[in-house]
């Protein structure tokens, strides 16, 4: 069996990558941290056009009928960029979601583009970015019902809120949140390997313009070891993130526990990125932590991804547990 990426997977990338470029997203970024939501209005269009918002919905819905393994592939570009907004949501838990409900015409306005949030507990027991969507769910013992909110927090990523939310209108009952929040989790694993390889880049591409001593500081040992031990983990991550989707998607052996492999992938790519966001900042320096300056934008973001869909603790509790 053949576990590389198809051209088809390498074009998706490359479209999602090529979008967020030309859209300038850490000014997406910096304009939805000061309340400017048209920038990045306009790119969640462009992204619902290429077909991002609809993988996860069948066609006869508008959708790409893809799986999870275009999910993450298409998340892990949108985390390189730091695109803000309930993506993880919008893209991957609602459609599972709705998908579970038989919701025909939600699952229409999903694959178009439509901005939504949810909260699942354990996992996720707050919704992200309420303000910015459409619709807010909430799953509560196998029923989904729309959300109220009751109260919003800033979380420490200035593109991003968490907020309280309870059930309102009953949608449907028998709904698989588990499997929604499984989704969320993944997606999330993706966006960080994206994160933590721009932080990467960033640090890489400083190491080799600073000099020190008339010389680069990349050509130091240190700074060497320090960008490597990063690559190491992300490429270490990256299979385990793979590996998860393909068997979210059904391609694994009867008896193979998703659930502890979607907890692995978490729990890589979330200390990859925090490793990532921690060597960035002792190459470039205080700078890096500047509103200014881009590596500030996933530092902030990664710090606030590390928890969502379950912090580190409850993954690796899960793991422990199914063995």
């Amino acid at each position: 069996m053949d576990f590389l990426l198809s051209d088809i997977h390498d074009d998706l990338a490359s479209s999602v990558d090529t979008l967020l470029t030309k859209a300038d997203a850490p000014a997406v970024a910096r304009a939805w941290a000061d309340g400017d939501r048209s920038p990045a209005a306009g790119v969640f269009r462009q992204l619902a056009d290429i077909g991002v918002f609809g993988l996860l919905v069948d066609e006869e819905h508008g959708g790409a009928g893809a799986g999870a393994v275009e999910m993450v592939v298409a998340l892990e570009q949108i985390g390189r960029h730091a695109l803000p907004g309930p993506i993880v949501e919008s893209v991957a838990v609602v459609p599972i979601l709705l998908r579970s409900a038989t919701e025909s015409d939600a699952l229409d306005a999903a694959a178009s583009g439509r901005l939504s949030s949810a909260a699942i507990a354990p996992l996720s027991p707050r919704a992200a970015d309420t303000d910015a969507a459409e619709h807010v769910y909430v799953v509560d013992n196998g029923t989904l019902s729309l959300a109220t909110v009751d109260d919003t927090a800033q979380s420490v990523d200035p593109t991003r809120t968490v907020s309280t939310v309870r059930a309102a209108e009953v949608i449907a009952d028998g709904v698989d949140g588990d499997r929604a929040a499984q989704f969320g989790a993944l997606s999330t694993a993706a966006q960080l390997l994206g994160l933590g390889s721009t932080m990467l880049r960033l640090a890489s591409d400083y190491a080799l313009s600073r000099k020190q001593f008339g010389r680069q500081i990349g050509s130091f040992q240190a700074v060497k070891h320090h960008l490597a031990d990063v690559a190491i983990a992300l490429e270490m991550a990256r299979p385990l993130v793979h590996g998860a989707a393909v068997g979210i998607d059904g391609g694994v052996p009867e008896g193979v526990d998703v659930s502890r492999d979607i907890s692995a992938a978490k729990v890589a790519a979330a200390d990859a990125a925090y490793l990532a966001s921690r060597r960035a900042l002792q190459v470039v320096g205080a700078i890096g932590y500047t509103s200014e300056h881009d590596l500030s934008l996933y530092i902030t973001k990664t710090r606030a991804l590390v928890s969502a869909w379950g912090t580190p603790a409850q993954h690796r509790a899960r793991i422990l547990e199914s063995l």
